[in-house]
């Protein structure tokens, strides 16, 4: 069992770093040379509100941080909002201290199992399915992670039979040096967060640290149908993990697949059907996939088939992905603010019939390229609307294109706009592929805005 240290550092007071800050204080009563430093690049009244209670605690904690200059300690946790870039986690990685993110802490204080899911999308709903199924299972699952609780605090008191399936970010997956799931789960690795990484190669490679210290005994599974995550497959082989791929065709041996649209996997008896894919509550060929790559996943740690099968049924969209919000005068308005790259608006454009929908794009670009987004609008789309910071590049790759498109300044713009120009039969979506950042707190506030806006207009 890992002793942590009695010096601890944690960089931000966001929902993941008072977490840590909480779980530290909570070890550091009594504990002769026990100190907790908390510092913060914000200084908002929301950081503030944080800061007074971990004070109230017996933390340290600096606000407006743009270093850590002088402290000492054993320990750093670095929040995954805090890019490798900034001069914060600069100064940490200076001091000499083992600097960790918090995904890699839950796994050292852990005395649970864990369940990694990666990928640029579809992260979320595959790590819920996940959980779903083995609760299903009658099994002690618990969703962690970007989703749910944050990892330490399921973590620091899951039994050692609980199974802790965790959403994991690249920003986390960047900081950990022991993280070991037994079973893995790669989805895609398509442009994403290259602000933060500073290129794709980086950004894959971090994502890949999911599998850094599986071996014999452990599972990866794969969506191969992806060429970036194809590749990993083809490499884990040879290492002794056992790997599970998935794709939308004939399932590969020992793999999930799709027989004439019935979701199947291959297991040592023979090929199992799970369920038709029109039996999915959620919509789309990417959750097909998700759902493929979930139930592998599942039954390696340990589910059912018949669990397996109930769960895929029962399991319902989650809020901000492709998720229903209402229909009113015929046009059917969706939230999935929490597609937040190019390529997941992509995909949940083939969610739909083709020239029906009005696409709501717009907020912080994260250095990635629209053109691609911009030219399947030409035949997805009815219209675009475009809106907040990334407008202006937004604009650009639209004019490239033969794409329909009219901009606003906000969200709330943009709605109005698509609703002024939508028809019965026509689905208005917001599905953004950018970050939230330049209007809100994130895409949760971004998506249940927009489902308030929808929801306002239908009562007038």
């Amino acid at each position: 069992m890992w002793d942590p240290p009695a010096r601890i550092a944690v960089l931000g007071t966001g929902r993941t770093g008072e977490a840590v800050a909480r779980w530290a204080l909570s070890l550091s009563a009594g504990r002769e040379g026990a100190e907790v430093a908390v510092f913060s690049e914000d200084d908002d009244e929301g950081s503030r509100e944080v800061a007074r209670e971990l004070i109230a605690l017996g933390a340290r904690v600096t606000l407006g941080a743009r270093d850590v200059d002088g402290l000492r300690t054993d320990l750093v946790v670095a929040s995954p909002g805090i890019a490798p870039h900034r001069p914060l986690l600069r100064s940490a990685r200076e001091l000499g201290a083992p600097v960790i993110s918090e995904l890699e802490l839950a796994w050292r204080v852990s005395r649970a199992r864990f369940i990694a899911v990666t990928g640029t999308n579809g992260k979320t709903t595959v790590t819920s399915l996940v959980a779903h199924l083995l609760t299903t299972s009658g099994l002690d699952a618990r969703a962690v992670g970007n989703i749910g609780q944050p990892s330490i605090l399921e973590a620091a008191t899951a039994p050692p039979a609980a199974l802790l399936v965790a959403e994991c970010s690249s920003f986390q997956l960047a900081l950990t040096d022991t993280f070991h799931p037994f079973v893995s789960v790669l989805l895609n690795i398509t442009p994403d967060h290259l602000d933060w990484h500073g290129s794709l190669e980086a950004y894959e490679r971090d994502k890949a640290r999911v599998f850094a210290h599986q071996a014999e005994g452990d599972t990866a599974v794969v969506d191969v149908d992806d060429a970036r995550s194809a590749a990993w497959a083809q490499r884990l082989g040879s290492s002794g993990v056992h790997v599970v791929r998935v794709t939308l065709s004939k399932p590969p041996r020992g793999g999930a697949g799709l027989v004439d649209e019935m979701l199947t996997v291959d297991t040592e008896a023979g090929p199992a059907a799970l369920v038709e894919s029109s039996e999915l509550l959620i919509r789309g060929g990417h959750n097909v996939a998700n759902a493929l790559a979930a139930a592998a996943a599942a039954l390696r740690a340990g589910a059912t088939l018949e669990a397996v099968r109930e769960g895929l049924r029962t399991f319902e969209p989650i809020e901000h992905r492709l998720q229903t919000v209402a229909t009113l005068g015929g046009v059917t308005y969706v939230n999935d603010s929490k597609a937040t790259n190019p390529d997941a608006v992509l995909k949940a454009l083939d969610a739909f019939d083709g020239g029906r929908v009005i696409v709501l794009l717009g907020g912080r670009n994260k250095h990635n390229d629209f053109s691609a987004l911009a030219r399947r609008c030409e035949r997805a789309c009815r219209l675009a609307v475009l809106f907040g910071e990334a407008r202006s590049e937004l604009e650009q790759a639209f004019r490239d294109s033969d794409a329909e498109f009219v901009s606003a300044t906000t969200m709330a713009g943009a709605l109005r706009l698509a609703r002024d120009a939508a028809v019965p039969g026509d689905v208005v979506l917001l599905s953004p592929a950018c970050a939230s950042f330049d209007e809100f707190a994130g895409f949760e506030d971004r998506g249940t805005t927009f489902a308030k806006l929808v929801r306002g207009a239908g009562q007038r």
